[in-house]
Parts: C-alpha cells; sequence; structure tokens
C-alpha cells in the first residue's frame, strides 16, 4: 500500500521557529533557525513514517473565506507583516521553500483556501486507497482520522500518532463527530466560540446520545439538563455556523496529482540540506 505524508507546513515552520532555544544565525550572519529545525523535523518525519509520497502545504497570504461567515474567525492571530524579521517565522521562508527543492518534495502555497482545505481534499480523494499521515497540531484534521488515516504530532522522541483509538480514548467521541464537538465546545486558538457551559465532557455526552450536532439540535427538548438546554437553544445558530466553518470536505482542487508527490528517502542529512542551499 501507498503511504501519502501530508504535512502542515506553516504549522511546522511556527513550531520549529519558536521552539527552538535561541536566534541561531549561519557564519554570514544569517538567521536560520526556523529553516534548521523546520528541515531536521521534516526529515525525521519522514524517518518515522517511510512515505512513498509527500507533500508539504503553506498557507498563503489572503481572505480567508470562513471569516466571511465570522469575522471573529482568526481575528485574534498576530499580523506578521508587522513584526520584525527577527522575530517572524515568514522571514525564513524562502529558504524552507529552497530546502523543500533541494530534497525533491512538492510543495505549494494557498491562494484560494487554507491549508486545511488542500490537506482534506487530498485525504478525502486518496484516503481510501492508500494510507494517509497528517503531520499537523491542528486538531481539525482529528475528524478526517479513519483505520487509514492518521494525525502525526511531532515531538521529537514524544511524538504522537493520532488513531481513531486516541481520538476515543482522549475525547470520548468517534473521529467523525469531532467537528461537531469543535463546534459546541469552540476553539480559542481559532477564536470559535462554542456554547457557553458546554464543555469536552458535556459535548461527548451529548454527541454519544443524539449522533450530531444535527441531531442535538433537533431533540433540544430531550436535553435533560436544564441549563444545557437554555445554552443549546440560545446559541443554536452559532453552533450552526461554527460548524460549517469546522467541517471539511473535498471542494478544492489539488495543486498536484498523486503520481507528482512520489518521493523516496536517500538518507540525506540537514547539514547536508543547508550546505546545499549554502547556509553552511
Amino acid at each position: 500500500m501507498k503511504k501519502l505524508l501530508l504535512v502542515d507546513g506553516s504549522n511546522l515552520l511556527f513550531q520549529m521557529f519558536f521552539g527552538m532555544p535561541a536566534r541561531i544565525v549561519n557564519e554570514q550572519g544569517k538567521a536560520i533557525q526556523g529553516t534548521l529545525g523546520f528541515v531536521g523535523a521534516l526529515l525525521k518525519i519522514i524517518r518515522m513514517t517511510n512515505p512513498t509520497h509527500i507533500a508539504v502545504l503553506f498557507d498563503g497570504e489572503h481572505e480567508n473565506s470562513r471569516s466571511a461567515l465570522d469575522p471573529e474567525y482568526k481575528a485574534n492571530r498576530i499580523d506578521y507583516s508587522e513584526v520584525s524579521a527577527e522575530e517572524n517565522p515568514f522571514s525564513q521562508l524562502p529558504d524552507v521553500y529552497a530546502a523543500l527543492d533541494y530534497l525533491h518534495i512538492k510543495h505549494a502555497e494557498t491562494t484560494t483556501c487554507e491549508t486545511d482545505d488542500w490537506i482534506a481534499a487530498y485525504t478525502l480523494t486518496y484516503g481510501y486507497e492508500n494510507e494517509i499521515i497528517i503531520s499537523s497540531f491542528d486538531s481539525d484534521f482529528f475528524q478526517l482520522i479513519t483505520d487509514k488515516v492518521s494525525v502525526l504530532r511531532y515531538r521529537g522522541d514524544k511524538t504522537v500518532i493520532c488513531t481513531p483509538d486516541y481520538i476515543s480514548d482522549k475525547l470520548g467521541i468517534k473521529p467523525v463527530q469531532y467537528a461537531d464537538f469543535k463546534s459546541l465546545t469552540g476553539d480559542a486558538s481559532d477564536n470559535i466560540k462554542g456554547a457557553d457551559k458546554v464543555g469536552p465532557k458535556t459535548a461527548a455526552s451529548l454527541l454519544n446520545e443524539f449522533g450530531d450536532l444535527k441531531g442535538i439540535l433537533e431533540n433540544i427538548e430531550n436535553i435533560k439538563k436544564a441549563s444545557i438546554k437554555e445554552s443549546i437553544n440560545r446559541n443554536a445558530e452559532r453552533l450552526r455556523t461554527n460548524y460549517r466553518m469546522i467541517k471539511l470536505d473535498n471542494t478544492v482542487s489539488l495543486p498536484f496529482t498523486f503520481s507528482e508527490l512520489a518521493y523516496e528517502y536517500s538518507g540525506i542529512t540537514t547539514n547536508e540540506v543547508l550546505k546545499g542551499i549554502g547556509l553552511k
């Protein structure tokens, strides 16, 4: 069976840029800690997963369609166009792209959608006949997990592979219910507000009883706890909007065909990559 590794490139770059213990510069005085961390982590992920195909996908700077549903969506994020290069992960993006080119790994930057949408489209297109590994800390990808699709949360030796059993043990729900779950609880990282008084345990209980968000909203009168019933009823329209923002589907065009993503790891090291692109 072929194995496709889908890397949330922006997520990994931010993790590595801000996760390095100090700013690292090369002999020419150029900051390289984000690129160094990104390449090192990516090669470790490749060695962990042994993919036959790889795509590394990045969010571009453009208007977000989800903001049309809710202007508050991701309104809490920093505007990096106003941040100095020393504090800006995007300042090292050209070197990351050069490294990916040197590794012969396909990469692309979104222009009309989010990285989530591309990763979902690849997963929903190819995840029935192939194994898919999504490398990201974005929990939205939990909804895509199946017996053939997993989410890798890279932490070096403490890396976690999220499977259906992981979601069941951690949240008490099935992966297919995750968009409903997050709609109910909200997500501070994306500035999405859920229903007040509905935390993870309550959300899981409601989903186990009524199946999904639609089932909950159709059975509000059957919710036993009065305060939860009142909150769900009062926030019903917000919950429907949340679901439209969070639910991932297969509606966007893909930047590469599956065959274009073929990859075979050569054993190359991080230092060899950095030297190859002139950073060492």
